[in-house]
């Protein structure tokens, strides 16, 4: 209820009463007729009937409970803490007048209490200071934030190692102390929650299919956690479930991990990157996972183009993923290079031990492997990535030039 941080994402009404008297509901529908709130959200009713009804609809702002047919109204507030949002500021008048019933209240997280009857010029008052406590909450909330980095990993073929990168670069960011949302788009055959040893839940297959539903308290629910900082959110949707909608589920939940998480990592198909353009709108930065075959240069080239034309802000790192020993490779680095015409950002050798060490063990490849060259990389890939802004200012040299400027220590590449 009454939280240190409001949900983003949704508008939410200003103001709802549930009250069980006629006086009280005059006095309510007298603020509401002021500050120009329409009458509908005043209810008969008291705190249970309130519970019941937010239980199934979105909290306001401010909320004003009445207690007076509460048999336990303590118990009642803690069901009310259920299911209201966080950043209510909840407002509760009763018959009680007691220092020590006041007090347990505002413990349980109200804002405020008053003893009937109300006056107009109480309930005036209480509701416009919470008003000016959830603006200082806001004003607070914008002084202290850091700016959000969103990172999309893409495969730019099956089995090139796009999730594997996603979930070790999320895994990464979370150790640095940076909270992170992993969002697991490929919905029917995802593999975020399965790395990490986790049940997906139905959190994602509900979002698409009730949008609507989205919000901080409905993403808080269906998150799956490995760790206090880091939140995961995948599914496997039944294959006999083809997805629907425009993809405004998709967008909603990127903005609600904006504003739960200093950091998002999109595990992103190339499917959904065609379907749903849109999703790379905000992303900071692009990785592309590839491997050195001829059908992987082709369609790196493809995605390079696409990029540079549809989030030409994104700053785009082309990884190449499970680099054989020299010699063995379908295509040499250098004539991949002058096929997509750039040079690779970094190359990750081939590891197929830790590789099934890490799925065996439900552990991301970055933890497995982190004395290793390849858990090294990732590491030094997840600092390029937080270290963003700095990592900007260094455009037009690789990742492994922009990392040196940055006084990472780098292992040597594999030769071409």
């Amino acid at each position: 209820m009454n939280a240190p941080f409001l949900p983003r994402g949704h508008v939410r009404d200003p103001f709802s009463a549930f009250l069980c008297d006629l006086d009280t509901e005059d006095a309510a529908r007298a603020i509401a007729s002021d500050m120009g709130w329409p009458h509908e959200r005043i209810h008969s009713g008291g705190l249970r009937y309130a519970v019941q009804s937010l239980a199934v609809s979105p909290s306001p702002a401010v909320l004003l409970v009445d207690l007076s047919e509460s048999g336990d109204p303590l118990e009642d507030i803690n069901a009310l803490a259920e299911v209201c949002e966080p950043g209510t500021m909840v407002i509760a008048c009763g018959h009680i007048n007691d220092v020590r019933f006041y007090r347990e209240l505002i413990a349980a997280g109200l804002h405020d209490y008053l003893v009937k009857p109300v006056s107009n010029d109480q309930l005036r008052d209480a509701v416009m200071q919470a008003q000016s406590a959830i603006a200082g909450a806001r004003a607070a909330e914008t002084a202290i934030e850091v700016p959000h980095m969103m990172a999309a990993v893409i495969g730019v073929r099956g089995g090139a190692g796009g999730s594997m990168m996603a979930v070790s670069l999320a895994t990464l960011l979370s150790e640095r102390g940076r909270s992170t949302g992993l969002l697991d788009l490929d919905v029917h055959f995802g593999t975020g929650a399965l790395a990490l040893d986790l049940e997906p839940g139905r959190g994602l297959t509900d979002a698409i299919e009730n949008p609507g539903r989205i919000d901080g308290l409905f993403l808080e629910r269906a998150l799956v956690r490995p760790s206090d900082k880091l939140g995961v959110l995948s599914a496997e949707a039944p294959i006999s479930q083809p997805l629907t909608g425009d993809g405004q589920a998709f967008y909603q939940l990127q903005d609600e991990l904006r504003g739960a998480f200093a950091c998002t990592v999109l595990d992103l198909p190339r499917h959904m990157l065609v379907q749903h353009p849109a999703l790379l709108q905000d992303v900071n930065v692009t990785v592309l996972v590839t491997e050195l075959t001829l059908a992987a240069a082709r369609d790196t080239i493809r995605l390079l183009s696409w990029l540079k034309a549809n989030a030409p802000r994104t700053r785009v790192l082309v990884i190449a993923n499970k680099v054989p020993a020299a010699g063995q490779e379908e295509i040499t680095r250098k004539e991949f290079e002058s096929s997509i015409e750039q040079k690779l950002d970094m190359l990750l050798p081939f590891e197929p031990k830790l590789t099934v060490q890490a799925a065996k063990t439900g552990k991301p490849l970055s933890e497995v492997a982190k004395a290793a060259k390849i858990g090294q990389s990732l590491a030094l890939l997840a600092d390029a990535v937080l270290d963003e802004e700095r990592a900007g200012s260094l455009r037009g040299a690789s990742l492994l030039g922009r990392l040196r400027e940055l006084k990472f220590a780098i292992a040597k590449k594999p030769k071409a």
